[in-house]
């Protein structure tokens, strides 16, 4: 039996849970009617705006229903245009390969002799060097019809006057003959006849190395751009001998007969050269004394050309 003044309160326990939880499910269902109505009313809205839009000829792109847009496409250079430079200063007038030479060895030599000398012997070239190699290209160039004395403007521009590591010795190519960049590690064996060993980069290098100037370097340069200029049937006997002698280090086919002028070379002799031609023959009328520095382009056009893999 209880006692009067302790009335039971366990009862008031689910009486007061169950109100709660009433009142919790009312305030649930109440946000659930507030959500289902504001995305209703967000969707007609969104809809009504897409009709006037569409009654005015424009057209709306809902967040969610938005394309990604695809990549741009940026155009890369164009290989042999963009690395042209800056246009020269005044048009350079062409010249024939096969012409009378337009300079004297004495001219050349004056030209060689300082700048040769900063590569000393073995490797670099004597005064006494520079006039024995002036001397064969002019009596080789003469018996041939060439303009000797713009091959050598050539060779000065492809060696830097005889200062690159190309024509030193025991390697003597005076024109980048058969240079194409390649190269190829030293723990290799040589991968071929005219390759060439870079003690300095302990590296192979592409490129003909010839054992003498005047026997083999300078005919071998001179023939090839005879190879250039003429076609085997427009080519008299000496011509195509010596031709013969060039084209016996490396080939020529796809631009036979295809360059009878110094400009004619461009893009053919070295790639890109776009101005190839146009160097060579300012170079050759600095050699004469005829424009100064301040006449020609800015350096480095012609900075990494290689001959073409048919050049």
């Amino acid at each position: 039996m209880l006692d009067a003044g302790l009335v039971p309160r366990a009862p008031a326990a689910p009486v007061l849970g169950l109100a709660l939880t009433l009142q919790i499910e009312r305030r649930m269902t109440t946000r659930r009617t507030f959500l289902r109505a504001s995305v209703a009313a967000l969707l007609t809205s969104a809809a009504a705006a897409a009709a006037r839009a569409q009654s005015h000829g424009h057209q709306v792109y809902l967040p969610y229903a938005q394309r990604p847009l695809p990549p741009t496409v940026v155009p890369g250079p164009t290989p042999g245009i963009d690395r042209c430079g800056p246009p020269w200063p005044q048009p350079t007038p062409d010249a024939p390969i096969i012409g009378p030479a337009r300079g004297t060895v004495e001219q050349a030599v004056a030209w060689f002799v300082p700048r040769a000398s900063v590569i000393p012997p073995p490797a670099g070239y004597t005064e006494y060097d520079v006039r024995v190699i002036c001397e064969a290209y002019r009596s080789i160039g003469e018996s041939v019809g060439v303009d000797w004395f713009t091959a050598l403007a050539q060779m000065a521009h492809e060696t830097g006057s005889l200062t690159s590591w190309w024509c030193q010795r025991p390697r003597r190519n005076p024109a980048g003959i058969g240079v194409t960049g390649a190269t190829r590690p030293g723990t290799e064996p040589q991968p071929g006849p005219h390759w060439a060993w870079d003690d300095r980069s302990l590296i192979w290098r592409e490129g003909v190395s010839f054992p003498d100037w005047v026997q083999e370097s300078i005919p071998a340069h001179l023939g090839r751009l005879l190879a250039y200029a003429l076609r085997d049937e427009e080519a008299n006997e000496e011509q195509r001998k010596l031709i013969a002698h060039a084209l016996s280090y490396r080939p020529l086919t796809t631009y036979r007969g295809t360059a009878r002028t110094w400009q004619g070379l461009n893009s053919k002799w070295a790639y890109p050269g776009c101005t190839y031609g146009q160097s060579i023959l300012n170079l050759a009328s600095r050699m004469r004394g005829e424009i100064t520095t301040a006449d020609m382009p800015p350096s480095g056009a012609e900075d990494g050309d290689w001959m073409p893999a048919d050049g």
